[in-house]
């Protein structure tokens, strides 16, 4: 059997590119933004708050919670979502490690 593409990048390569993907859409970075202005769980607004049909919303919000960066919560026949700290937290991390790379890189002034 051959190598995957996934096997030649580091565990910490992959996962930046899986939230890279997670994060790549203008509806689920739009769906992020609420949930962390609304600082608290979330249900129904999010069909309303961004002129969305619910099946595009849901199909987003399960992107977003199969990676991990949303929770969601039944109560009754509604599921409501927020943000996942430790994961976000995780996430910053992992983006900034990245970011840092290229200040280190360009501290000595001869990168072009």
């Amino acid at each position: 059997m051959g190598i995957t593409k996934s096997d030649l990048f580091t565990v910490q390569q992959n996962e930046l590119a899986q939230l890279a993907k997670a994060m790549g859409h203008p509806a689920r970075i739009a769906i992020l933004q609420h949930l962390l202005a609304a600082k608290s769980c979330i249900n129904g607004t999010l069909v309303q708050e961004l002129g969305l049909a619910q099946a595009t919303i849901s199909q987003h919000l399960r992107e977003l919670k199969e990676i991990g960066l949303i929770k969601g919560t039944v109560e009754g026949v509604s599921v409501s979502y927020c943000i996942n700290s430790s994961k976000w937290e995780s996430v910053k991390g992992l983006f900034n490690g990245l970011f840092d790379q290229h200040a280190e890189a360009c501290e000595s002034k001869d990168c072009c």
